[in-house]
C-alpha cells in the first residue's frame, strides 16, 4: 500500500473497494507521459476506505472533522488556480474529536453522474478525484487519488456518407467520398477519391486527422489545432477518370471522443484534412468535420472483418466480397 506523508503527525490513504478486480487504463498526464488509472462510467458507484495511520502509535491526533469528498472539475491552464466544478460530494467520516490509534472509514458515493469524459489537453484539463481530508487547526492532512471516466455512446442513428467536391476553375477537379462522418475510436474511415480533371502536376496527397481544442469564451478564445495522423493516398501524379481507395484505421492513433461545449469552458472536434501537394510545392487543402465517438467494449472482430465489412457496405464490389471472405477465413484460422 502506498502511503503519502503530511507533516509528522499521520498519513493518509485512498483503497478502492473493488481495486482488484476494477479495470485500468491509460491516461495522458500534463506533462504528456502516461500513467495508469482506475476506469469509471458514469452512474457508478464508487466506494473505498479511508485509512488514517498514525505515525506515533500511542500519541492522539487531534482534528476538527474528517471528510471525502468526489470532485470533477475543468481547469484551464491560462487561468490556474481558479478551477470550475462541475461535480462536488463530500462525505463526513467523523466528527471533530481525536484519534489515538490507526482507523479506517468506509465511505461510497452512489450511482454518480460523471458526464463528461477525462482530457488532457494542451490548454485544459477535465479530471476527477477523490480527496480525504483530516481537518486540522494549522494543516489539513490531505490525499487525492485521481480515476478516469469514459463516456459510452451508442450507434448513431443516422451516419451519413461525406461527398465533396474541390476544384480549380480549369485546373483541377477531384470529388472525395466517406463512407459515413461519424465513427468510434477503433473505426476504419473507408473512402474513395476520383480525379474528373487534372492539368495541375499532382506529386503529392494525403489526409490528415486533425484535433481541434477550442477553450475560453468571447474575445479570450484560444483554439490549438493537433496533427494525430497524416495517412499518405498517393505519391506519383493522377490521371484523369483515376479513383484512389481510402482506408484509415483510426485503432493506432491516440483519439478522443468529439467533445462539444463542455460545461461551456472548452470543446474538442476532428477533422479529415485532404492536402494535395503539387511540383511547385503548392498546397491544396479540403477540410471536413467529423464526429468520434466511445463504443462499449464488446466482443471485438478482427480489424481486418472489420475493414472488410466498411468497404463491402461502401464499394458493393466483387472484391470487396472476396475481401470478406478472406477476413473470416484468417480469422477461423
Amino acid at each position: 500500500m502506498s502511503f503519502f506523508s503530511f507533516g509528522q503527525s499521520a498519513e493518509i490513504d485512498v483503497v478502492l473497494n473493488d481495486a482488484e478486480t476494477r479495470k485500468k487504463v491509460e491516461h495522458k498526464t500534463e506533462d504528456g507521459k502516461k500513467d495508469k488509472y482506475f476506469l469509471f462510467y458514469d452512474g457508478e458507484t464508487v466506494s473505498g476506505k479511508v485509512n488514517v495511520t498514525l505515525k506515533n502509535p500511542g500519541k492522539r491526533l487531534e482534528h476538527h472533522g474528517i471528510k471525502i469528498e468526489f470532485v470533477g472539475q475543468i481547469e484551464l491552464y491560462y487561468d490556474r488556480g481558479n478551477h470550475h466544478e462541475f461535480v462536488s460530494l463530500v462525505k463526513d467520516l467523523a466528527r471533530p474529536g481525536e484519534i489515538t490509534q490507526s482507523q479506517t472509514f468506509d465511505f461510497e458515493f452512489t450511482h454518480v453522474e460523471k458526464p463528461y469524459e477525462s482530457y488532457t489537453g494542451q490548454n485544459v484539463k477535465l479530471r476527477y478525484f477523490l480527496r480525504a481530508t483530516v481537518i486540522r487547526r494549522l494543516n489539513d492532512i490531505s490525499k487525492e487519488m485521481d480515476i478516469v471516466v469514459h463516456t459510452l455512446s451508442t450507434y448513431p442513428e443516422l451516419n451519413s456518407s461525406i461527398k465533396m467536391e474541390v476544384g480549380i476553375e480549369d485546373c483541377l477537379h477531384i470529388e472525395f467520398e466517406y463512407n459515413k462522418s461519424k465513427y468510434h475510436l477503433k473505426d476504419v474511415i473507408v473512402g474513395k477519391i476520383y480525379f474528373l480533371l487534372v492539368r495541375i502536376k499532382i506529386k503529392h496527397m494525403e489526409i490528415d486527422i486533425i484535433k481541434r481544442e477550442t477553450t475560453g469564451t468571447g474575445p479570450s478564445v484560444y483554439h490549438e489545432n493537433d496533427t494525430i495522423a497524416k495517412y499518405e493516398i498517393m505519391d506519383g501524379a493522377p490521371v484523369r477518370g483515376e479513383s484512389i481507395p481510402i482506408r484509415l484505421f483510426l485503432a493506432g492513433y491516440d483519439l478522443t471522443p468529439t467533445m462539444r461545449d463542455i460545461n461551456k469552458k472548452f470543446s474538442v472536434r476532428y477533422y479529415l484534412n485532404l492536402v494535395l501537394i503539387d511540383e511547385e510545392e503548392r498546397r491544396y487543402f479540403k477540410q471536413q468535420e467529423i464526429t468520434l465517438w466511445r463504443k462499449g467494449d464488446v466482443v471485438r472482430k478482427s480489424m481486418s472483418h472489420q475493414a472488410a465489412i466498411a468497404s463491402q457496405r461502401f464499394e458493393g464490389s466483387a472484391a470487396s466480397e472476396s475481401a470478406l471472405e478472406q477476413a473470416a477465413k484468417e480469422e477461423s484460422g
